[in-house]
C-alpha cells in the first residue's frame, strides 16, 4: 500500500487536504478545547463533532460496517466529552 492513495476515493475539498496537516489540525483543536475546558473548550469540540458528523454522512456509503461502528463510537466518545466540558460533574 502507497501512502500517496487516498484513504477515500473523491476529489472534494479535502482531497487537496495532506493527512498530517489535517490530523495536525483536529489533535490542536482537540487538546485545546480540553484544556480551554468550559464553554470555550466545548465549542472548540463541538466544531470537531460537527465535522466529524459532516464527514460520516459523505463517506457512510463507502465505508464497510466495522469502520462505520469504528467512527460512530468515536463520534459518541468526543460527544461525551464535549457534553461533559458543558455539565461540569460533580466530583466527591
Amino acid at each position: 500500500m502507497t501512502s500517496k492513495r487516498p484513504l477515500l476515493p473523491g476529489d472534494g475539498p479535502l482531497a487537496r487536504v495532506r493527512p498530517v496537516v489535517a490530523f495536525v489540525v483536529v489533535l490542536g483543536l482537540f487538546i485545546t478545547g480540553v484544556l480551554v475546558g468550559g464553554p470555550l473548550g466545548a465549542a472548540l469540540l463541538g466544531v470537531l463533532v460537527v465535522g466529524a458528523v459532516i464527514l460520516l454522512a459523505a463517506t457512510w456509503k463507502l465505508l464497510s460496517p466495522a469502520q462505520r461502528t469504528l467512527r460512530v463510537v468515536v463520534l459518541l466518545v468526543l460527544l461525551v466529552i464535549t457534553v461533559e466540558l458543558v455539565v461540569k460533574i460533580p466530583t466527591r
